[in-house]
């Protein structure tokens, strides 16, 4: 299926040789980058060929990988059991690397990428294209990510990189997610400028987001271990499909980690997502077991994921494997990218997942992206008075002290300070 940024060159290239293209509206710069042109979209190949030549001398080395030429490799690491039986010796003719960052546990070829396109095999050594190269920086509310329960009215300096382990269809962010690191040319900035600019414009929270912020994960930790110092605290809004050991060095350094549990079935995340669910499912868990905050959203995505069956197997496991006081919220989906032909979530669609999950026994229960819906607020658990009070995604009044109701003294569960 040919997505809409592929469409979208296409067509300027077309249009570009019928001489009816000249410049670019401000739209396609949103969509391709501010530094957008149509030669540089018409000379596309070798251009990119170009950028992508400079990025790989430039890059450095990534963590979380194992490859054909590591002392001591095992074949079983990249083999099933019976693969390696069949073959009583093996010498591969070219350097294999499989990554052990994600999920997807790609196995990549000598000069290829894996699934995210962030990561590259040079050499029979994996290098990282998106280290240094943010390209998305904004200032956004912390409620926009949304945590609900962590730091309340705070602003988060927000960043990005391109790539991401997932192809989701219904991706509000798809031209940086499933973006090449090629595809923009951005400057490079190392962590500590990330940390000192959130510092000098007061920003107390950096966000790692837009993205998948795994694919950035060494920029990510040396980022936040900056941002540490000047007592700068570190979130991650994510798709939860890393695997255990960068997930473990990511908490150490993230005081808040929202993962967006896409929905409760294997076939969902297969065909809508080219994922599986198992590993989302162990990566919340850990991140539960761990010191950060979690908070977890679910994009309700009419016919696809909004099954009673489904709503009811998600609020289940939610309360059974990580108790009564995890926020959850429950998004309305928009038309984006591949899923245009679906209509925006019904309203009661959310209200009916919202109440599955307060009679089920989970405290913190948000109806998201219907601005002014009674579903935003935080209520206290114990005499249902509203404690937070939000519209869009600022926070208009506050009922609490010391984190804890003003009604009745009950202790809200989430970081206040």
């Amino acid at each position: 299926m040919t997505d809409r940024r592929e469409f979208l060159i296409t067509s300027l290239k077309c249009a570009a040789v019928l001489g009816v293209a000249a410049t670019a509206p401000r739209w396609l710069r949103r969509a391709f980058g501010e530094d957008f042109n149509l030669a540089s979209i018409i000379a596309e190949p070798a251009l990119a060929a170009e950028k992508l030549a400079d990025l790989i001398a430039r890059a450095p080395r990534a963590r979380y990988w194992i490859s054909t030429t590591s002392a001591g490799m095992n074949c079983r690491q990249c083999h099933t059991p019976d693969e390696v039986q069949q073959l009583k010796s093996h010498q591969h003719k070219t350097d294999y690397v499989k990554c052990q960052l994600c999920a997807q546990e790609c196995v990549i070829k000598e000069g290829e990428r894996g699934g995210c396109r962030a990561r590259i095999n040079v050499k029979g050594e994996l290098r990282t294209l998106v280290y240094g190269r943010p390209i998305s920086i904004h200032i956004d509310p912390i409620e926009k990510k949304p945590f609900y329960h962590f730091l309340p009215g705070s602003q988060a300096y927000s960043l990005a990189t391109s790539g991401c382990p997932l192809h989701c269809k219904f991706c509000q962010n798809w031209e940086i997610s499933q973006a090449r690191p090629e595809d923009y040319s951005v400057d490079w900035t190392p962590p500590e400028s990330i940390a000192d600019n959130c510092q000098t414009r007061r920003v107390p929270v950096i966000a790692f987001t837009y993205n998948e912020p795994t694919t950035f994960t060494e920029y990510l930790t040396d980022i936040a271990r900056a941002a540490q110092k000047r007592n700068i605290r570190n979130v991650l809004i994510s798709c939860g499909f890393m695997q255990e050991a960068p997930l473990a060095e990511m908490c150490e350094v993230l005081s808040a980690i929202k993962i967006d549990l896409k929905g409760f079935s294997e076939d969902f995340y297969k065909n809508v997502c080219q994922a599986r669910l198992a590993p989302v499912l162990r990566s919340i868990k850990q991140v539960a077991r761990s010191k950060a905050h979690l908070e977890i959203v679910n994009l309700v995505v009419p016919t696809l994921n909004d099954s009673n069956k489904m709503m009811k197997d998600l609020v289940d496991w939610i309360f059974n494997e990580l108790g009564p006081d995890i926020p959850v919220h429950f998004t309305r989906f928009h038309p984006d990218y591949q899923l245009l032909n679906l209509p925006p979530t019904p309203v009661a669609a959310l209200e009916i997942a919202r109440e599955l999950a307060l009679k089920k026994g989970l405290n913190y229960a948000f109806v998201g992206n219907v601005p002014g819906h009674p579903g935003n607020n935080t209520y206290c658990p114990k005499c249902g008075k509203a404690v937070i009070e939000r519209s869009n995604f600022f926070v208009t009044r506050t009922r609490m002290k010391n984190g804890c109701c003003l009604d009745c003294g009950q202790a809200i569960a989430g970081i206040w300070l």
